[in-house]
């Protein structure tokens, strides 16, 4: 049987890509993470019928790469997704070395290594259109980086590390940028999470910029399809888009969150200043993942907003014991 590794298990993503695995595969499945696995909370995989395929580690990927080696010379998975990434924005202007460290200096030496390993078919990265700068008109995967913020800077510095293996190695890389996702079990200091639980406690919403920004947002599991299509199908050293066809305000988002839960919008929100380094808009195109790997987006923003809506609701009690800030973690 063979084996998937999930690096950055812990994540949103990673916990929503390794319950996809565990739920339409036979993949036995190993994640990955720096802290001890979170609270059945944010991890969707936890309640799985097929979670004895699956076995966890925490090990970081800073500070111990000699044991994730060794893992990997135990292991010897055929394929590799990491999602692991120093992954807010904001916070990044404060330690900007941090965010080097594990989207770049990290990602050095594990593609360094990987790269002489017989057994591995795919790696899969996770990259972000961050590193695009602003992301107006239609932004193909060959558009040129610019970013604006250490955040994405970070990032695109190790994506160009990788791409360096492509090109001297063969590395067989799939690189994924996909934008602004949400769904059940996500960070609940996230845009729609965190709005669902502010109108639900009676709380203001806080739009900054007056949430004129455009995001593509785009449900967890169509992400994971994606991701999961690229792993089997894409071609090597091929960068692969998923997002939806059109952004959205974040103003709209709102919108759309206090009309789905029957709230009045202008009574349960205020304006802002904006964060440094907003980008505009994150509206990417997908043609290349439709006509490669068959990628579409299948659920609605309306479908999706119900079950956020629903798992905050049926996790009420847990939720409230929660912080809704984001809390750094060097």
């Amino acid at each position: 049987m063979q084996k998937v590794l999930v690096i950055g298990s812990n994540s949103f993503s990673g916990s929503d890509f390794i319950d996809l695995l565990l739920s339409q595969t036979d993949y036995r499945v190993i994640g990955i993470s720096r802290s001890a696995e979170k609270k059945e909370l944010f991890l969707p995989y936890k309640r799985n019928k097929n979670l004895t395929r699956f076995r966890f580690y925490q090990i970081d990927l800073n500070l111990n790469i000699p044991e994730l080696f060794e893992l990997f010379d135990r292991e010897r998975p055929e394929y590799i997704i990491n999602f692991a990434a120093q992954s807010e924005v904001a916070p990044s202007w404060e330690h900007p070395e941090q965010w080097f460290q594990t989207n770049s200096v990290a990602v050095a030496a594990l593609g360094n290594y990987l790269k002489d390993q017989k057994w591995l078919t795919r790696y899969v990265h996770i990259s972000s259109p961050e590193v695009y700068g602003s992301c107006e008109g239609t932004v193909r995967e060959d558009a040129p980086l610019n970013p604006s913020t250490p955040y994405a800077a970070s990032k695109a510095s190790g994506d160009l590390m990788l791409f360096t293996l492509v090109k001297n190695y063969s590395f067989p890389l799939v690189m994924i940028r996909s934008t602004n996702v949400y769904g059940a079990h996500q960070q609940l200091f996230k845009i729609i999470p965190r709005s669902i639980i502010y109108l639900k406690a009676g709380n203001t919403i806080e739009l900054h910029g007056g949430g004129k920004a455009i995001k593509s947002f785009i449900h967890i599991r169509d992400i994971s399809q994606g991701e999961l299509a690229a792993m089997l199908c894409g071609q090597n050293g091929e960068i692969y888009h998923l997002s939806p066809p059109k952004g959205m305000l974040v103003i709209d988002a709102v919108k759309k969150i206090c009309a789905h839960l029957g709230k009045d919008f202008s009574n349960c929100t205020r304006n802002v200043s904006e964060r440094p380094g907003q980008d505009k808009a994150y509206v990417i195109d997908s043609s290349k993942a439709h006509n490669m790997i068959g990628w579409r987006q299948k659920i609605s923003f309306a479908d999706g907003l119900d079950q956020v809506i629903e798992w905050i609701h049926n996790s009420w009690k847990t939720i409230n014991k929660e912080p809704l800030v984001y809390v750094h973690k060097p």
